[in-house]
């Protein structure tokens, strides 16, 4: 269990990296967080004397306790340069790939890297947005949580851009902020999916998209929009979404339900998220004996090592993955050393891949029944 003293501190802390006081600014008085925290004043006392030590806060005799101006203490005291790079994930599916492409690049020039990895959760990521503020690093390169949903951790990326922190996105990004990205057209890689499928003559395509991200939603758009320009009913049954805590179960229950009614149509493709899932789902259909692609056909989506490991070779849509990692990278380094303002009029801009289908074993022509 934490000392009280270090949770009084780790409030205050995080409402200086957040916005909420704002340098000179007086923080809430000793018998408030006393009140708030159910604490003594000697508790109070010891958590503020260090923020003032670490230079957070400052006291003035008899006025309180007030926010230090930030941006006159964030000076950088060696000549080593830093880029934070946090991601959803480090080290599974694909998230390897793009660190290492984003590391080799950077080690060449010069730059140490801190990593951080979020498990696509706003906790984890307000953690380490507040650590890299603290760290003060010369750019971030971030993977954004949940991009598809409403953030809760807006301030601390507005306090980024206060600081004059440079940062970019990769593989989504949050609307709001507009920032320089790096993405797929991900749009156009859920309609080559499904449009591969119908061209083989599929016409029940189940499509699993998770809605927690921005990928998944747009991805799911694609597939409604091939399925619409090639005039085939959209059946609401073969729409499954479902988010990040879900991923590993909900997927597999309704398939396994729409495989296991008798009175169903039964699907003939799937469009899948990603591999990560098309080997899950595979996995599924060999239990139930359900040979691919001869009884139905399944596309995966990224392009990943996956793809190629099981018995299946799935039919996929490509990810840039180590040229996603180089792109960040080179980018990333461009806004730090171009700091001024004059320069930095000259925004750089997003970057979105074109997606491409590779062709494997697990799609084929749909045998028609007579």
């Amino acid at each position: 269990m934490k000392p009280k003293h270090s949770i009084v501190r780790e409030y205050i802390l995080s409402k200086i990296l957040n916005g909420t006081f704002e340098p000179h600014q007086k923080i809430n008085s000793e018998s408030e967080l006393m009140e708030k925290f159910h604490v003594s004043r000697h508790t109070v006392r010891q958590a503020i004397g260090d923020l003032v030590t670490q230079g957070w806060l400052y006291s003035k005799q008899g006025s309180g306790t007030f926010c230090a101006d930030k941006s006159k203490r964030q000076t950088k005291t060696s000549d080593i340069k830093n880029i934070a790079i946090i991601t959803t994930y480090i080290s599974d599916y694909i998230f390897s790939s793009i660190i290492r492409g984003a590391e080799s690049y950077l080690s060449r020039k010069g730059y140490n890297v801190s990593l951080f990895s979020t498990n696509n959760n706003y906790q984890n990521e307000k953690e380490f947005l507040e650590r890299v503020l603290i760290l003060h690093p010369d750019g971030v390169i971030i993977e954004p949580t949940k991009s598809a949903l409403s953030n809760p951790n807006l301030s601390l990326y507005l306090n980024l851009e206060k600081l004059k922190i440079p940062y970019i996105m990769i593989n989504a990004y949050y609307d709001e902020l507009e920032p320089v990205s790096i993405t797929i057209d991900d749009e156009k890689g859920g309609y080559l999916q499904t449009k591969h499928l119908i061209e083989l003559g599929h016409e029940n395509i189940i499509g699993f998209f998770k809605t927690d991200d921005l990928q998944g939603t747009r991805r799911m758009k694609g597939y409604l929009k091939a399925l619409r320009e090639h005039s085939i009913p959209i059946n609401p049954k073969f729409i499954i979404t479902f988010e990040t805590s879900d991923k590993m179960t909900k997927p597999v229950e309704k398939l396994n339900k729409l495989l296991s009614q008798e009175n169903n149509v039964k699907p003939t493709g799937i469009v899948c998220y990603n591999d990560e899932l098309a080997i899950l789902l595979l996995n599924l259909l060999r239990e139930k004996k359900i040979v691919v692609p001869d009884e139905i056909s399944i596309v995966g989506y990224d392009d990943s090592f996956l793809a190629e490991a099981s018995e299946v070779k799935l039919t996929t849509i490509e990810h840039p993955k180590i040229k996603m990692g180089e792109d960040a990278a080179k980018m990333i380094i461009d806004l730090v050393e171009n700091v001024n303002e004059s320069q930095r009029n000259n925004k750089l801009e997003s970057i979105v891949y074109e997606p491409k289908l590779i062709l494997r074993t697990s799609t084929k022509h749909i045998t028609k029944k007579i």
